[in-house]
């Protein structure tokens, strides 16, 4: 009954411009056609939404208005939007893209590289940058919605129509919803309101499963699908190296801890300089037309008759610049089956027919051809060098063309910086046109020399040398190299004028001395041998601490010094014993100045004061232990 219908459909004119011609695909809310827009007779795209929603008032109010601010979205990674109606159902009027979807790439069994992945990404994330700064949020981020032109641009398709389908009285066939919930955010999952990073989040996801054919947290039935990433973030093989880093951080849970669709830009850009050039997509095309006709229509202005599939010259498009490369090779391929003469024995004038026939042809061609470009509006290519693409983008904007960039890196230049352009400026270029833009990747890169284990001096004159500088980010404790030695640095290739990041040596950690008193010599010089240090030991005399037991160091305990330094270990020899002095004979307060100064204490005097001093007790001559009493006796 479904290919019932949709055979049904060929064949109409929808708003008496648009013919159907073949199905391209289906979806569980609208079919999609190749079609030719009978009045400008071009190749589009028709978007014919399921009847059921005509009678949608709510539906019907936002798909309009979100038609209308899609159309206004110009930028070469946005699927243009030409125009929309309503007949028996609405209608959206797209750009044609031949190349099929990343869905039908995969479809097919086919995955990309991690440098094809890349690719598919970044120019993803600049149409999604394009489309969020202008306040759009795509919220449907899928294969399906990725698509290809012939040369492998790639297209974001469906702004607008996913928030329109979202609040309208419309409910998907069973199974349905499982196709968007296998990319949805975990805020939509949780019913929050979503921002652009939600589709952050979607493309990660779509670029994981183009790469390895998983999408990850998949699961047999929606709910497990949906909660499984609530708060987990998404894992990554290791295989897709610094790739899969960059996707690591757009799939947290959080989105707050997700780039932009601008950051993700410049962080893919940057994991590029570590991958292999791409090698082309192997697209899966929109549709496969016989390679020997070509669809033209006869008669426009009936409505629902058949498509006519032949060659027929006075119908072929006014403009051919319009058609596809691979539309182009059809079209040459029809007229040289069409104007191959026919051999018929006996008859001489089909040469004269077939002349004046292609010189009827080449002057109605030319006569159409000049028609449609007098009617099609130019405009003066304003000055873009200088400006940076985004600006450049906002500038012709309204102008209709089609913006084609090439990247190339040069040194004095900054990154996303317009370099070149082509028209030149104040030339006229018709809408519909290409402006082709030379923007800057940034400087020339250069290799980082190797810094490993030299002087820091050395290393920043190394990195002068390339025209890079050198940026002490960390220094770390090192016990096999000295202070001011390079430890790490970022290594590879960097853009002249780049930072390159070091981490230097600080040198041994300094030892801090502990408190070894009362404890043995042995144990102190092991422990500070073991710790880098050289003990030395000193005999000092100590009047509480026993004879072998240490008494302290020096440096004193809590002082840090370098690995290598010598340390004393001050170690007790006892109480020191003095010799009593001689004080006979000196008057008493004589003699008890010289034995205190000898370190004694006089504790007695006994006999006249005014007499000299016979003798002492302990007598003179005898050594004790300093501050031992002594009693001094005088003369009778």
């Amino acid at each position: 009954m479904a290919t019932s219908r949709i055979a049904d459909q060929v064949g109409r004119v929808l708003g008496g411009r648009y013919r159907l011609i073949a199905p391209v695909g289906t979806g569980a809310s609208a079919q999609v056609f190749l079609a030719d827009d009978v009045t400008l007779r071009r190749r589009v795209a028709v978007k014919v939404l399921h009847p059921a929603l005509a009678s949608d008032d709510a539906f019907l109010r936002r798909f309009r208005a979100e038609a209308q601010a899609a159309a206004a979205l110009n930028h070469p990674h946005v699927m243009a939007v030409y125009d929309w109606g309503e007949d028996d159902g609405p209608y959206l009027v797209l750009e044609y893209l031949g190349g099929g979807s990343l869905r039908g790439i995969l479809d097919t069994g086919r995955l990309l590289t991690p440098s094809q992945a890349l690719m598919v990404g970044l120019e993803a994330a600049r149409g999604l940058d394009f489309a969020h700064r202008r306040g759009f949020v795509h919220r449907d981020i899928k294969p399906a919605n990725l698509l290809f032109d012939e040369d492998a641009r790639l297209r974001i398709a469906d702004f607008g129509l996913a928030r329109a389908l979202a609040e309208a009285a419309w409910t998907e066939p069973s199974g349905a919803v499982l196709g968007t919930a296998r990319y949805a955010s975990p805020e939509q999952v949780r019913g929050e309101r979503v921002d652009g990073k939600a589709d952050i989040y979607a493309l990660a996801l779509v670029l994981v499963e183009a790469v390895t054919g998983e999408v990850p947290f998949s699961a047999d039935t929606t709910i497990a699908t949906l909660m499984g990433r609530i708060d987990r973030p998404i894992e990554v093989p290791e295989s897709m190296g610094r790739l899969g880093r960059v996707l690591e951080r757009a799939g947290r849970p959080d989105p707050t801890d997700r780039p932009d669709a601008g950051e993700l830009a410049i962080s893919l850009l940057a994991a590029a300089e570590d991958l292999p050039r791409p090698e082309p997509l192997e697209l899966a095309g929109a549709i496969d037309l016989d390679d020997d006709t070509v669809v033209i229509d006869r008669d426009p202005t009936i409505h629902g008759a058949a498509p006519v599939v032949l060659y027929d010259a006075e119908a072929e498009p006014a403009d051919p610049s319009t058609l596809s490369r691979r539309q182009r090779k059809k079209l040459d391929r029809a007229r040289t089956k069409a104007r191959a003469p026919r051999v018929e024995r006996g008859r001489r004038r089909w040469p004269w027919i077939v002349l004046l026939t292609l010189l009827l042809v080449a002057g109605a061609v030319a006569g159409g051809y000049a028609l449609f470009q007098a009617a099609t509006p130019a405009h003066a290519v304003p000055e873009l060098v200088g400006e940076t693409i985004d600006e450049a983008r906002e500038d012709v904007a309204e102008f209709g063309w089609r913006v084609v960039t090439d990247e190339v890196r040069r040194d004095g230049t900054r990154a996303g910086e317009v370099l070149a352009q082509d028209p030149a400026p104040t030339e006229e270029l018709k809408e519909g046109r290409t402006l082709r833009l030379v923007v800057s990747l940034g400087p020339t890169l250069v290799q980082v020399p190797d810094l490993a284990l030299k002087p820091l001096v050395d290393a920043q004159s190394l990195l002068a040398e390339q025209e890079l500088k050198g940026e002490v980010i960390e220094r770390q404790f090192s016990e096999e190299h000295a202070n001011d030695v390079v430890l790490m640095y970022t290594e590879g290739e960097l853009a002249k004028g780049s930072i390159v990041d070091l981490v230097v040596s600080d040198g041994p950690e300094p030892r801090k001395i502990s408190d070894w008193a009362g404890r043995t010599y042995e144990e102190a010089a092991a422990a500070f041998e073991t710790a880098g240090l050289v003990p030395q030991r000193q005999d000092v005399f100590h009047d509480t601490v026993e004879a072998g037991k240490i008494v302290g160091t020096d440096p004193p305990v809590g002082s840090e010094v370098e690995k290598g330094a010598t340390v004393k270990i001050l170690v007790s020899k006892g109480k020191e014993m003095i010799a009593i002095p001689n004080v006979a004979g000196m008057s008493p307060g004589q003699a008890a100045d010289k034995l205190e100064s000898a370190g004694f204490r006089v504790t007695d005097t006994v006999g006249p004061p005014n007499r000299p001093v016979l003798a002492t007790d302990p007598p003179a001559g005898e050594k004790h232990p300093r501050g031992t009493g002594i009693i001094i006796y005088t003369r009778r």
